[in-house]
């Protein structure tokens, strides 16, 4: 007897049936008949994403989410590149204002 080829779930395949499953509509035997997989797949499909939400939720922190330190350095590369142009700024409207202030006197 030759073996069936093995269907891949897309993601959004496997969420949808994850959902179904946890909202009680649809059973992990229905499930993976709907699907045409195997019942051990919806099983392994049921363990990888609750240990994929847990892991989020522990990895969640309240507040911003934390800056790598190359995120930082880079932000405060962008900071110090911000101010240098302020200064520039109102270095060239005194200049310019002084010319203009000149050009008026003579």
């Amino acid at each position: 007897m030759q073996r069936e080829p093995k269907r891949m779930l897309t993601a959004e395949q496997k969420y949808d049936l994850w959902v179904r499953m946890l909202s009680g509509q649809i059973s992990q035997a229905d499930a993976a008949a709907e699907a045409g997989v195997d019942r051990s797949v919806v099983a392994r499909l049921r363990a990888v994403a609750r240990d994929g939400a847990i892991a989020a939720l522990q990895a969640s922190r309240p507040g911003r989410p934390r800056q790598s330190r190359a995120e930082a350095s880079e932000a405060a590369a962008l900071r110090a590149e911000v101010e240098r142009l302020q200064s520039t700024v109102i270095e060239q409207a005194v200049e310019l204002a002084v010319l203009r202030g000149k050009s008026h006197w003579g």
